[in-house]
């Protein structure tokens, strides 16, 4: 099999905000702004990686959900507790300093966890959980 991950979604509050993180903090590229029914998706990816695709929604979109399901979504985003995207970096350091430097909230500085990795975090504006692993 020849599979890759082309596209993947994570959900949004406030689309400046996140268009802000993705694109001038983490240096992603904006691909696709698309406004439908008073909602907002954008499509973003690093550069230099046209292949890869990170869709920022609006929350809990999926029409087959209730209310109450909607709010437990969105309970769990401001928890940071709902999403999370892994990104990767072999700078580590300058990485963090440069995403600690804009203001982002960080969850934790580079760490050398017992399984291996070497990794920071941060929380984007709507909440997700962002983990940056050092690779070589």
């Amino acid at each position: 099999m020849d599979l890759s991950i082309h596209t993947t979604f994570l959900p949004h509050t406030d689309p400046e905000a996140s268009l802000s993180f993705y694109r001038d903090t983490l240096g992603f590229e904006v691909r696709k702004d698309v406004a439908y029914g008073g909602q907002r998706w954008i499509t973003v990816g690093p550069a230099g990686q046209p292949e890869t695709n990170l869709v920022l929604e609006p929350p809990a979109m999926d029409p087959g959900l209730v209310d109450d399901e909607r709010r437990a979504i969105l309970e769990m985003m401001a928890k940071g507790s709902y999403a999370r995207l892994i990104l990767a970096t072999t700078d580590l350091e300058a990485t963090f300093d440069r995403i600690q430097a804009t203001g982002a909230e960080v969850i934790q500085e580079p760490t050398d966890q017992p399984y291996g990795v070497r990794d920071c975090a941060f929380r984007d504006p709507a909440g997700n959980h962002i983990r940056i692993n050092q690779v070589d």
